[in-house]
């Protein structure tokens, strides 16, 4: 069985990556696992408050991933595994992969402007060096084109 590894977080390039990682998964009956990440604060505020944003992000990233993992299950009738990490995001990454050897590609999505993306220029960079193949989906594709593709 194949498993695909999507990073989940609120750009339309994620969306678009999930959507390729689902139908993928669908035609090989595989799965989809859903990693999201909880962004690393920039600032330190006053203990108790700290706590509190950081729990807010935490709970921001856990309802994006169950958001995103009940259209998966509406549209393609399997529940994906849910993952939330906190730290940097390709130190998470890196490490999900490494705990989960059953994981057969990582999917992530390009921006449709042609931004630069810093997690595709990452792990494109070092392609050679992950367990699995990485697959990278064109911000620009239609719908349609996407689903053709997958």
């Amino acid at each position: 069985m194949r498993t695909y590894l999507v990073v989940m977080d609120e750009t339309e390039e994620s969306k678009q990556a999930l959507r390729f990682a689902s139908l993928r998964a669908m035609k090989t009956n595989g799965s989809v696992h859903i990693l999201a990440l909880v962004p690393q604060q920039t600032f330190n505020a006053f203990g108790g408050v700290q706590a509190t944003i950081e729990q807010e992000a935490r709970e921001r990233a856990e309802v994006l991933a169950n958001s995103a993992a009940g259209n998966i299950f509406g549209e393609m009738g399997k529940m994906p595994v849910i993952a939330v990490r906190p730290g940097a995001p390709a130190d998470v990454i890196k490490t999900y992969l490494e705990d989960h050897g059953e994981i057969a590609a990582l999917v992530l999505g390009t921006t449709s402007d042609g931004g630069k993306d810093p997690l595709v220029q990452h792990f494109s960079a070092r392609a050679s060096e992950l367990p699995c193949p990485l697959y990278i989906v064109p911000g620009k594709l239609t719908r349609e084109q996407l689903d053709a593709l997958a």
